[in-house]
């Protein structure tokens, strides 16, 4: 094996960043690092004899003090025991102090060693013994670093190949699934909804190399870029930084390594890196923390997330808004809201679409059931599995699957939003329960859609996020499990009967049975096949109930959204029927990284792209953007189309809007009466009272019943939501 230390003469180290061929004609290896620095150049200026001669007495040196510049005023005095070496310039240095909340230090250089960097105005450069290739903006602490240095093929991040680099070095990230097949390269400014599109659409090839295309165009390939650390970042007590690129307010604390690393920092959602950690090859967004020793490999984090306590993030990308603590993640795309904080939980070959609880003991992605690890699971918006649950690959769930504790052990294709999956134990089979939440706990419901509003602190929006439980995608499952209901139903009590009919004739006879004949349906025991992986069907509890339940929830969305669409665009709902009737219907959508959108707007995307009419990333965002322009008009015609689905009509006219109008509110305050009493049977516990010594402590500790403030945002939403219904005209 070839040893790679070499003895070099001191007149050379700090120099030769960029060699033949990579070189170009006629420039010096500093041209990229003089685009890069954007400060004037014209105020620089060499030392004088009598400023060197002060640095050299208190002890700092240099091969060549030509080639280091300083910039007016500076006080040599302020620069001790420090060497440099290659092409160095320097800001103003000045007797001032630069504090970072408690932590205060001297403006100066002091016990380091510079290796051809330029450094801003006023900034602390102490006890950092390699400092190499970076450019240093103004008001930054580098504080006791071990070695930080930028090699002339950083990518800072991004998966792309520099010029002449081997392929074999190409960092690709494979979400959803660990064999690969679905491998993208990060890049910065990548956001899910880039990832989803990416990962998801393999069959296309053309598509594929579009990508691939459109990343490379995302950096440059010469090499030659230095490093970067943006004004008022503090970084101290690390010991190694490679090849990061660091935004502007980042505070770095106790890290053992960072490198290839994209750190998208601002001074208004600045990122903070803490003890123990250790990065490679990833991009962290605006706003993000990392704490305590966590590990993150190949990794995406989005903007405002959390990662901490030792918690492991590996081949995935983590959506905005998400908070991971001391579990493991590995191989997943998955949107803005996820959190999972429990150090016996992980998640591995994922596709999670948002608003998602991991509990503590869920082991989702370890039952593999080919000889290859390449097992997936998708779930919709609110997947929950609960303490304990531990699925068999691979598995598809609706939005809002709550799986209760117990072992799983067939794939599974739950298509019931909203719905209690459960194992019984005793006669080994599955239940579901369809439109639990809406049943039995509103509260929970109706809080997520309030707690990840609140926990949306993005200044800077990259990816919208659809966080109301009742939208396009949701409602347009719940369509569809409203017709597997009617199917089933049918289905069984035919079976009772020696009924035979084809399948649109038992839908129409189930929906019969659901809504008029509901007391025939006492004692029967609903089951489906399909949903399981087994010669065991699936059993379906409560379906008349649930079958109303969802017909409340298609009701409450399409008056809801309807009317606030209206009032906002002053117009009546007769004239928006008018308008939209010939185009109005329940197309499909796609929950494309958190952001909803017809499906038809994304496959015009494809052909755009694969046309060429669409050749950057920026402008597949822009597209995004104008999406979202139009989401409200999308959203308000899809709610038109589903309340023609409840009244079974083409039109509706000003008796119908009233009614629908009287039975969205009756269900509006039904909602705010459930919040409150789920909450009222907590402060009613006597056994919860039991370790207060009385009411007022309890009270003191979880604050009084009517002080909630999740109970005063329902009351609020109720108020808003009758007002809008009742103050939108028909005509």
């Amino acid at each position: 094996m070839s040893n790679n230390v070499m003895v070099l003469e001191q007149t050379r180290f700090g120099y030769g960043f960029i060699t033949d061929p990579y070189l170009p004609e006629g420039c010096d290896e500093y041209y990229l690092r003089n685009q890069q620095n954007t400060k004037d150049k014209q105020r620089y200026r060499h030392l004088t004899e009598k400023e060197i001669a002060i640095l050299i007495e208190n002890l700092n040196s240099s091969p060549c003090w030509e080639d280091v510049y300083v910039t007016d005023p500076f006080d040599p005095a302020l620069i001790k025991n420090s060497e440099f070496y290659g092409l160095v310039r320097l800001g103003r240095i000045s007797k001032q102090i630069i504090s970072y909340h408690d932590f205060s230090v001297p403006v100066g250089i002091g016990n380091s060693r510079i290796v051809s960097c330029d450094i801003g105005d006023n900034c602390a450069i102490l006890d950092c013994s390699y400092l190499s290739h970076y450019i240093i903006d103004d008001q930054v602490i580098l504080y006791r670093l071990g070695e930080m240095q930028t090699t002339n093929h950083a990518k800072f991040g991004s998966g792309v190949l520099k010029v002449d680099e081997d392929p074999e070095v190409l960092v690709t990230i494979d979400i959803m699934n660990e064999a690969g097949g679905r491998a993208i390269r990060p890049f910065n400014g990548i956001i899910p909804a880039d990832a989803y599109l990416w990962g998801s659409y393999r069959d296309d090839e053309a598509l594929m190399h579009v990508f691939e295309e459109l990343t490379d165009k995302t950096v440059d390939p010469r090499r030659g870029y230095y490093g970067y650390v943006g004004e008022q970042s503090v970084v101290k007590s690390c010991d190694t930084i490679k090849d990061v690129h660091i935004g502007a307010g980042t505070y770095i604390k106790g890290a053992n390594k960072l490198k290839n690393l994209m750190l998208r920092s601002t001074l208004l959602e600045p990122i903070q890196i803490g003890e123990g950690v250790e990065l490679v090859n990833g991009i962290i967004g605006s706003g993000s923390r990392v704490f305590y020793g966590c590990k993150a490999i190949r990794f995406i984090m989005g903007d405002n997330c959390n990662l901490k306590y030792g918690a492991r993030l590996i081949h995935s990308f983590l959506g905005d808004n998400s908070t991971v603590s001391c579990c493991e993640l590995l191989s997943n795309l998955v949107f803005g809201g996820h959190e999972q904080h429990h150090n016996n939980s992980f998640l591995i070959a994922s596709l999670i679409k948002g608003q998602s609880n991991m509990a503590a003991g869920a082991n989702i992605g370890s039952n593999h059931n080919s000889r290859g690890n390449d097992g997936e699971m998708v779930a919709g918006r609110g997947f929950w599995p609960a303490l304990s649950s531990t699925l068999k690959y691979d598995c598809k769930f609706a939005s809002y699957v709550l799986i209760t504790k117990g072992n799983y052990p067939h794939e599974l294709n739950i298509p019931l939003p909203f719905s209690l999956l459960s194992a019984d134990p005793k006669e080994s089979r599955r239940v579901v329960m369809p439109a639990y939440w809406w049943m039995y706990n509103l509260y929970a419901l109706e809080r997520n859609s309030y707690k990840y509003r609140k926990r949306d602190r993005r200044k800077n929006i990259r990816q919208q996020i659809e966080t109301d439980y009742l939208a396009p995608d949701t409602i347009n499952e719940i369509l569809e499990a409203c017709d597997l209901l009617c199917l089933w139903t049918a289905q069984n009590y035919n079976r009772a009967n020696g009924i035979h009919q084809d399948k649109q004739e038992l839908i129409i006879a189930g929906k019969d049975l659901l809504m008029n004949k509901q007391s025939e349906l006492g004692s029967l025991q609903v089951y489906a096949w399909g949903l399981e992986h087994s010669n065991e069907p699936v059993e379906i509890l409560k379906v008349a109930e649930a079958y109303q339940a969802y017909q409340e929830m298609l009701m409450y969305y399409a008056v809801k959204t309807l009317a606030s669409y209206c009032l906002k665009q002053k117009i009546s709902i007769n004239d928006f029927q008018q308008q939209q009737q010939q185009s109005c219907k329940v197309e499909p959508y796609l929950n494309i990284g958190g952001q909803l959108t017809p499906q038809q707007r994304v496959e015009t995307l494809m052909k755009q792209l694969k046309d060429k009419s669409i050749t950057s990333w920026e402008s597949v965002h822009a597209e995004y953007e104008k999406w979202f322009a139009t989401y409200e008009l999308d959203r308000a015609c899809h709610a038109l189309a589903t309340l023609y689905c409840c009244l079974e009509c083409q039109a509706i006219n000003e008796g119908q809007w009233q009614d629908a109008v009287d039975e969205a509110a009756r269900i509006r305050i039904n909602i705010e009466t459930q919040v409150f009493k789920t909450k009222e049977k907590d402060f009613n516990n006597r056994f919860r009272e039991s370790t207060y010594r009385n009411l007022k402590e309890r009270d003191a500790v979880l604050g009084s019943l009517d002080d909630n403030p999740f109970i005063q945002e329902s009351h609020q939403i109720s108020e808003q939501v009758l007002t809008q219904i009742r103050s939108v005209s028909f005509v």
